[in-house]
């Protein structure tokens, strides 16, 4: 059936693997999120290199950077919308602070994560400007 739709739309076809990406990156990442602080092993030197820190620039520059992936299939104004992405995916991230404070056991809120989500969002946007505007045929 899946693959009658995606020869049948071709828009679909087009997104699918992008699309697909992006969900199951978006998935993965609030799942990660969402564990219990006791889900995470606790060593000494995470806390010299800030492991966290760099998980979190990682985990949401590749959200922002998958998500304009899939806004690239989409015909209209891309700078806007990579923009639009990256402030979502930042306002995500601190709504996920107060979701881990007051709803997933033994986390805790922390303004250097939302630091660190910025970061990784600013980071994903930037990389989606210059790797998307450059491969984009005239």
């Amino acid at each position: 059936m899946l693959l009658f739709i995606l020869h049948i739309n071709p828009f679909l076809k087009r997104t699918s693997f992008a699309i697909v990406s992006a969900l199951s990156w978006s998935i993965g990442t609030t799942i990660l999120l969402c564990l219990p602080g006791t889900a995470f092993p606790k060593e000494k030197w995470f806390d010299s290199i800030w492991l966290d820190k760099w998980v979190h620039i990682g985990l949401f520059s590749t959200l922002v950077f998958l998500w304009c992936w899939f806004a690239t299939k989409i015909k209209g104004k891309e700078n806007r919308r990579f923009l639009e992405i990256a402030i979502y995916f930042f306002l995500y991230g601190i709504a996920m602070e107060f979701v881990q404070k007051y709803f997933i056991p033994n986390r805790s809120f922390d303004v250097g994560d939302i630091l660190a989500d910025g970061i990784g969002c600013v980071s994903g946007l930037l990389i989606s400007l210059r790797v998307y505007k450059k491969n984009r045929p005239l």
